[in-house]
């Protein structure tokens, strides 16, 4: 599913009106009769239900009027607050606001009532709030700085009646294209969009405010969204499953690929165990892990399938550059290698994932202390010589891109996306809401996923689900997106069982055969 920046709806509106054709207010039309629609399903309001319809000057506002009107119709006693001086509303908004003034003769449970300032809002107040729903039509997509005077107050006595609120486009108050709240924002129980989802309906925060969504189809044309370059997606099962090719039946382990996993130092010996035995899990045929000599014989206990190969080691006990040549001498027959989990961060083992990354032709799948290791010249990134999935939580990505942890979560997509492409590289940042940004800028983000993996050595066993889908064949890109898919399932599938928290990393790796099975076969 496509999600767009107001930007990109409001040039597909303008083309659909200026070059299509198709009059403003007859889009206008369809948003209003298809919210109401989603409106009578969500709440089932009868004729004793008394509707507040808060509307702006806009056209967002204008939404509403029409919504007002097919309520009338429906025998729902409506008021409309119109949060500006009737001779302000211009336009497709005011011809519908005189539909609706056209009606009230018919309708006495119905009104208008103009509130232009803070002293009518004042005198309207309690009028205002003594409803049973509201609908919220003040502000649309375009917002983009803090909410404040009237209409601040205004949203934040709509919230303090605790009654049931129905968006129209956006929540008043949302950053339509980073989800962030603009000082206040109405809190929807659901939320009517046209055309498209919004990326603020999406991301966090802006989901909790948007409660259900519902997109509705207001007639504009599929190839104006051609127009648009539509760079961000939400993953779905329809389109991971495919990425799943059925198994021949004469398959061998050798038909599943050889991965080569570098992880592990004194202490983190189980990072090193959960990547290499995830990556098993997810089906590759045959999985090596690389260790420092002096944990090998603990990792050896830790997995069964996976082999061992005891490699040099430095003073503190990880990965040195003196096995740089055996490491190469292993890759040659391997298919993808993954590096980093519990690595460690000496001087040394720096040097290592250096030259790792300028020399190796594998597929390099980079999580945790690869990602550390690289954040004190990034740019060798750019010298590498094969493709390279790098997956940083918020803090790892912080210090691979020279900013603050609070800057990378105040925009999240920006941070992904705008590294993905400098460096050239597939950028999962992990977090609620994970994000896959691709070199060439399309970026996806990951529905599924619980508060309940937010414990250590999650993102150890991603590692090893994104490399050993590569090993087996898939493309980095495919290999991304599924394995960060598949992980957020299995996440799911564990909080049905064991409930909201207290489930663990192992528990994870021996669901994804099943929850393969389950959602995507």
């Amino acid at each position: 599913m496509f999600i767009v920046t107001s930007e990109q709806m409001q040039h597909m509106d303008r083309f659909t009106i200026e070059k299509f054709g198709i009059p403003g207010r007859v889009l206008m039309e369809n948003a209003g009769r298809g919210a109401v629609d989603f409106f009578m399903e969500q709440f089932q309001p009868t004729p004793a239900t008394r509707v507040a319809v808060v509307a702006g000057r806009g056209n967002n506002g204008g939404d509403g009027w029409v919504m007002a009107r097919y309520l009338m119709e429906k025998q729902i006693p409506v008021t409309v607050f119109l949060l500006s001086a009737q001779d302000r509303v211009k336009g497709d908004a005011k011809a519908n606001m005189d539909l609706v003034e056209k009606l009230l003769p018919y309708f006495p449970d119905c009104g208008v009532v103009e509130i232009s300032d803070a002293a009518a809002l004042d005198r309207e107040k309690t009028r205002l709030i003594h409803h049973d729903l509201f609908v919220d039509a003040i502000f649309g997509t375009g917002l983009n700085s803090d909410v404040r005077g009237m209409f601040k107050t205004v949203i934040q006595c709509i919230n303090q009646t605790n009654k049931p609120v129905f968006a129209v486009d956006i929540p008043s108050g949302l950053n339509a294209d980073t989800g962030a709240v603009c000082g206040v924002c109405i809190n929807a129980a659901a939320t009517a969009t046209f055309g498209f989802a919004k990326i603020g309906h999406i991301l966090h925060p802006g989901n909790e405010y948007t409660g259900k969504l519902q997109v509705i189809d207001i007639g504009i044309p599929g190839f104006a969204a051609g127009k648009q370059d539509l760079w961000f997606q939400v993953m779905e099962k329809q389109t991971i499953a495919p990425l799943f090719p059925a198994r021949a039946f004469n398959s061998h382990k050798g038909s599943f690929g050889h991965l080569l996993v570098l992880a592990g130092s004194p202490g983190k010996t189980g990072a090193a165990a959960l990547c290499a035995n995830a990556a098993k899990r997810i089906g590759t045929g045959l999985v090596t892990a690389g260790v420092p000599e002096g944990i090998n014989a603990v990792m050896e206990t830790l997995v069964v399938e996976p082999m061992t190969v005891p490699l040099p080691e430095t003073a503190s006990g990880t990965l040195s550059p003196n096995g740089l040549d055996r490491i190469l001498s292993l890759a040659e027959n391997r298919q993808a290698l993954a590096l980093g989990p519990g690595l460690g961060t000496d001087p040394d083992t720096r040097k290592l994932v250096t030259a790792l990354v300028e020399t190796c032709s594998l597929p390099l799948i980079m999580d945790a202390d690869a990602v550390n290791c690289l954040a004190e010249n990034p740019t060798v990134l750019k010298s590498r010589t094969s493709p390279a999935v790098l997956t940083p939580h918020p803090g790892e990505m912080a210090r691979l891109a020279g900013i603050y942890t609070s800057e990378v979560q105040a925009d999240r997509p920006g941070t992904a996306r705008t590294f993905a492409q400098d460096f050239n590289v597939i950028l999962v940042l992990k977090g609620a809401q994970t994000l896959i940004a691709l070199p060439d800028g399309r970026l996806f983000l990951c529905p599924a996923g619980n508060p309940g993996m937010a414990t250590g050595g999650m993102g150890d066993v991603l590692t090893g689900m994104i490399a050993g889908l590569a090993a087996q064949g898939f493309s980095l890109e495919n290999a991304a997106l599924a394995g960060v898919f598949i992980h957020g399932l299995c996440g799911d599938l564990l909080a049905d069982i064991f409930g909201g928290f207290g489930f663990l990393a192992g528990d994870m790796i021996r669901n994804i055969p099943e929850t393969i099975h389950r959602h995507l076969t």
